[in-house]
């Protein structure tokens, strides 16, 4: 355990996803559970012992109770959390298989979170001993204000020398590529530690892997060390561009590594061939991992292996958070996960 503090700040979102892997129109009910990106992240950092801050805009409500209880389960802190608005974000998700790809449906207009505007949050008092702060380019995607409020809160944390991670996690459901790119260079300028999936860097700025084909599934990750040269190129501010690499062999199966550049030496991961329960928040536990082994002092290289074999196990677990441990990832990274049944 450590007293670390970090800070997380986005949308957490009541999240409705059809059993098993019916289709939309096959269901008569459909799961509970709640999630996000920073949420997720935060969780994740609270499982491995981090004094974890989310920093978010929930109904007034019993839904906006339940939301916030889920936080505490995992023993995220909700101090900071302002209660306004009129209703969560909802996301449908219809869980594909084999050769049919998942689908998600938002409902996130007018939530409490998308009319979040600067000033709401007091961030000297939510920053004071804070390490870190993480974001996405998810939540500024939600309305103008909240835009602000996330280049808001990226300036208070760097007055206030935390590092700043941000995963890019373009939506094109959310906003268009123009807009996502005239905000997010914005977003950028102060950021130490860039995440992005193997096509977010050409989706929000251009920036392309060479010839690899993405929808094909194939992926050379060497090709991946110039899109961190430009991302540096394009925002002195970074220390770090980390990559994750999902080669999609089908909706069941992926292999699953990622790429590392510090300006200096390109790492590469162990590749994971991953049968799938549930891709989503995927990145996020990547993202998480990789947090957990900078603060907690490992090298380049082997904050990359924990980030990757983090979220390798996400992988296998329903629901947007990654429930596993420090001594789960590290164990997966020593003895190569062969899944044998654990007495």
């Amino acid at each position: 355990m450590t007293n670390t503090k970090v800070v997380t700040f986005g949308e957490i979102m009541l999240r409705l996803s059809t059993p098993g892997n019916q289709r939309f129109a096959q269901a008569t009910h459909y799961d509970v559970n709640y999630g996000g990106g920073e949420a997720n992240v935060a969780v994740s950092l609270a499982q491995f012992g981090f004094d974890v801050f989310h920093v978010t805009r929930l109904p007034n409500n019993e839904i906006g109770d339940s939301a916030l209880n889920e936080l505490r389960k995992y023993g995220v802190r909700t101090e900071y959390i302002l209660r306004g608005g009129e209703r969560l974000g909802i996301y449908f998700l219809e869980s594909g298989a084999s050769q049919r790809p998942s689908k998600v449906i938002y409902d996130r207009s007018h939530t409490s979170m998308a009319e979040m505007k600067p000033g709401m949050v007091k961030w000297d008092n939510v920053f004071k001993g804070a390490k870190w702060l993480h974001v996405t380019g998810i939540t500024p995607a939600l309305s103008t204000t909240v835009a602000d409020a996330t280049i808001e809160a990226i300036k208070a944390a760097r007055s206030g020398s935390l590092t700043i991670s941000c995963d890019l996690n373009y939506r094109k459901n959310l906003w268009t590529r123009e807009k996502a790119q005239q905000v997010m260079n914005q977003v950028l300028q102060n950021v130490d530690v860039a995440i992005a999936n193997e096509e977010d860097a050409e989706l929000v700025f251009g920036i392309k892997a060479g010839d690899t084909d993405v929808g094909a599934g194939r992926l050379d990750e060497a090709l991946y060390q110039d899109v961190g040269k430009q991302l540096m190129q394009r925002f002195p501010s970074l220390k770090y561009v980390a990559i994750t690499l999902r080669e999609s062999l089908s909706a069941s199966d992926n292999n699953w590594s990622a790429v590392l550049w510090d300006g200096n030496t390109f790492y590469q991961s162990k590749k994971y061939s991953v049968r799938i329960v549930d891709r989503v928040g995927g990145g996020d536990s990547f993202g998480a991992g990789l947090i957990y082994g900078m603060l907690t002092g490992k090298n380049a290289k082997d904050s990359l292996e924990f980030a990757v074999a983090a979220s390798c196990l996400k992988h296998t677990v329903p629901g947007d958070f990654n429930h596993c441990s420090v001594a789960e990832v590290e164990s997966l990274i020593k003895e190569g996960g062969a899944g044998r049944v654990q007495r």
